[in-house]
């Protein structure tokens, strides 16, 4: 994209230092995001600026596994889409020489490219961005492109428009690796690349993968890993106050890491509604509210049924042994029965609550479905005329944990 504006105003190298000025930083993005967003307006249209309802913003050390675990991420959060990977949409000839003497390209050019990218209609549900922000200036143009999209939410909630523009969540990933294992993974990366692009080379099949000069070189590599402390990470922290923020240690192997991820993003989901829609469903209560207490108030009901409704209670009881526990002992492998019934004590509410706390506290897991159906009782031979009485079946479904059979 080529901006009437610089960034910040030159790109960064890898020896620049952090800005020691915050205040300039801020009016740095400014200029910038309003640059960029003046930009969009003119080509696409306000009603044409969709972004996307939730944006993870994944960061990392050099070699944290950002591509790795980027699959999963996108898995657990439900989106279809692929990651936005910002290095690979800085493609130029010009910005790949920057990046392979490992300078960083440009904010201008960086939030240009991106927020161009966010607005395609693949993105409209959620995106997960890898490698940004990199810098406090990205930092505050994402702070400025978070509060843009709110005030779009706010302009076009009442129109047609609506559905287009919701409200945003946020969360910041970071995947944390010491120096150590940040510069081993470069060079084991290196290494395997190295590789590969060899057997591309001699065998003419396949194409040959990007190959960074910090990876192969320890003291690059080490390098990459100081600078990533010196900015990104400060960045990153500095949004901890405004947004999800998850920290992840990402040192172990992939499965572990993997669970570190899932974790992470257990939280509540009320979180991230809508405010007016929040106010509609607090009022229910929530599972693990429910089952907390679940086993106490099971014993406490069924010690009541039997100080309370001994004879119901028993007949039951009886129920269940005579025409159920057969069926289901025959079930035992499967761990799954389905039971019809049209026993007159299940007419009784009572009955069929009985019936499942008590199934419940001997482990096992009922469902009833009550289906009211006509049974023909008798033909008018003069009219022809059918008559019907009413007849209740109740199918129980019953689960369980079933037998493995063992086969040699």
């Amino acid at each position: 994209m080529a901006s009437s504006i610089p960034s910040s105003s030159q790109p960064l190298s890898e020896t620049a230092p952090a800005s020691d000025s915050p205040a300039l930083e801020i009016k740095d993005a400014q200029l910038i995001f309003d640059t960029v967003w003046t930009e969009l307006e003119a080509e696409r249209g306000r009603e044409n600026l969709c972004f996307p309802k939730e944006i993870i913003l994944l960061g990392g050390a050099p070699g944290s596994g950002k591509g790795t675990n980027t699959g999963f991420i996108i898995k657990a959060r439900g989106l279809t889409c692929p990651p936005i990977v910002i290095s690979s949409l800085l493609n130029t000839p010009e910005m790949q020489q920057l990046k392979d003497s490992g300078v960083m390209v440009g904010d201008t050019e960086v939030v240009g490219i991106l927020f161009r990218k966010l607005i395609e209609p693949e993105y409209r549900d959620g995106a997960v961005l890898d490698g940004f922000p990199r810098t406090h200036v990205q930092v505050e143009c994402m702070k400025l492109l978070v509060a843009k999209i709110e005030q779009l939410h706010r302009e076009y909630e009442d129109t047609p428009l609506a559905a287009n523009f919701r409200r945003p969540i946020v969360h910041v990933m970071v995947l944390f690796v010491d120096e150590k294992t940040s510069v081993d993974r470069q060079l084991h990366r290196g290494r395997e690349i190295e590789r590969y692009n060899a057997e591309v080379e001699s065998s003419g099949i396949g194409e040959k993968q990007e190959l960074r000069a910090t990876d192969l070189d320890p003291v690059m590599a080490q390098h990459r890993f100081r600078l990533f402390k010196e900015t990104t990470w400060s960045a990153l922290q500095s949004l901890k106050e405004i947004f999800f923020y998850h920290l992840v240690d990402a040192q172990g192997d992939f499965d572990e890491v993997k669970q570190n991820i899932l974790d992470e993003l257990q939280y509540q989901s009320s979180l991230e509604l809508d405010p007016r829609t929040f106010e509609k469903v607090r009022g229910l209560p929530l599972a693990s509210e429910i089952v907390v207490h679940a086993r106490q108030q099971l014993v406490r009901r069924l010690d009541s049924y039997v100080n309370e409704h001994e004879e119901l209670f028993d007949s039951v009881i009886e129920l269940i042994e005579k025409r159920f526990m057969p069926i289901i002992e025959r079930h035992a492998i499967s761990g799954r029965a389905v039971i019809n019934n049209e026993d007159a004590i299940l007419s009784d509410p009572l009955a069929l609550v009985m019936l499942i706390d008590i199934f419940s506290e001997r482990g096992f897991h009922a469902v009833v479905d009550k289906q009211l159906n006509r049974l023909a009782e008798r033909i008018d031979l003069e009219t022809g005329e059918i008559e019907f009485r009413p007849n209740t079946v109740y199918r129980i479904r019953i689960y369980f944990e079933g037998s493995e059979i063992r086969r040699g």
